[in-house]
């Protein structure tokens, strides 16, 4: 009993060193974490390019893509975002409107919230926002370039890494890794394409509501949906919540805001409770509260990124929890070690 005591304190201790690790490097781990995953990603194109080209312009073509890819994506968010901004701006005096509304209703039932709302948000604030923000996308980019640099020693190492674990005089350790490895990368390509997928369904589902409904700016909506469904549950909560307050805005009465809160949550529901377990399949098959608790705290730990990388850092670790005995049963307990797939035995 004592020994089994010992062992889990020491279990807890570590875990919460390397959480307070990853919390004071985080400019360092979060990239690191980001190139690994989009690595994981780009592997099986890169490796049979490297088959059949040199080196240098096989990781050079990976590189392209790469950023192609990025620069895509970032292009599609910024168009998203920007027009619903400039929209916001143009439009000003509807939310007021709809601000003294909701003032009106709320004093009408005993809760006063003008004070406070001119109290906290003023002049000051908006600045304060703004430069945050700015902050923020420059923090951002910086980010992205360290992320690049990572990529491409990485994948200059992959090889050199995987020779040096066959030769590892620990030859049962040197397999462990291989075996995390190939099988991490094989079920984080799977999540990408699965979550992928499903923002896709979704990020169409709630264009094709919003223009159902008549909302301006539908097929932006449906791209911010496509974004935000990339981090699980807080994405598709703000991708619900943005375009009903929007609504509010725009239609003179409730019912048809109502309606739309209704379509995008049960668009949300089916999507993520329904259709993604499925197509996902036995081998991601992790426990809810896991997948919460991961985003939650790496969101706490990290922001935004921490989110999104939360539930692969989760998939990583219980990969390789589940291929040493001593650690197999907090891999059973959240439900990967029986789920066997055949990618377990894919190339990283």
């Amino acid at each position: 009993m004592a020994e089994k005591f010992s062992s889990g304190a020491l279990i807890v201790i570590a875990v919460v060193a390397t959480l307070a690790a990853a919390t004071a490097a985080q400019t360092v781990v979060a990239p690191l974490a980001a190139a690994l995953l989009t690595v994981a990603i780009i592997w099986p194109l890169h490796a049979r390019l490297e088959d059949h080209l040199p080196r240098y312009l096989a990781l050079a073509i990976s590189v392209v893509v790469i950023v192609a890819c990025f620069a895509a994506f970032g292009s599609l968010a910024a168009w998203a975002f920007g027009r619903v901004a400039r929209w916001v701006v143009a439009e000003t005096g509807r939310f007021q409107g709809v601000y003294a509304q909701f003032t009106a209703w709320l004093e009408g039932h005993g809760i006063a919230i003008a004070g406070v709302w001119s109290e906290h948000f003023n002049a000051s604030w908006l600045l304060r926002a703004a430069q945050g923000i700015t902050n923020r996308l420059n923090t951002t980019v910086s980010f992205w370039l360290i992320v690049f640099v990572y990529v491409f020693l990485i994948l200059l190492e992959v090889r050199d890494f995987q020779r040096k674990a066959e030769n590892l005089s620990n030859r049962e350790l040197g397999q462990l890794l291989l075996r995390g490895a190939a099988q991490t990368a094989a079920k984080l390509r799977r999540y990408m394409l699965v979550r992928t997928q499903m923002s896709l369904a979704t990020g169409l589902l709630v264009w094709g509501f919003a223009h159902l409904i008549g909302l301006q700016l539908a097929a932006e909506w449906g791209v911010i949906a496509f974004v935000l469904n990339y981090i699980p549950f807080i994405g598709p909560f703000l991708a619900t919540t943005f375009p009903t307050i929007f609504a509010s805005a725009q239609f003179e009465t409730w019912y048809p805001v109502l309606g739309l809160f209704i379509a995008l949550n049960l668009v949300q529901f089916i999507v993520g409770s329904y259709i993604e377990p499925r197509v996902a399949g036995a081998a991601l098959s992790i426990s809810p509260a896991l997948i919460l608790l991961s985003v939650f705290l790496w969101a706490n730990l990290w922001g935004a990124f921490g989110a999104f990388i939360g539930v692969p850092i989760s998939i990583a670790v219980l990969t390789f929890c589940s291929l040493h005995p001593s650690s197999r049963w907090l891999a059973e307990l959240l439900g990967t070690a029986k789920d066997r797939d055949p990618a377990d035995n894919a190339s990283p």
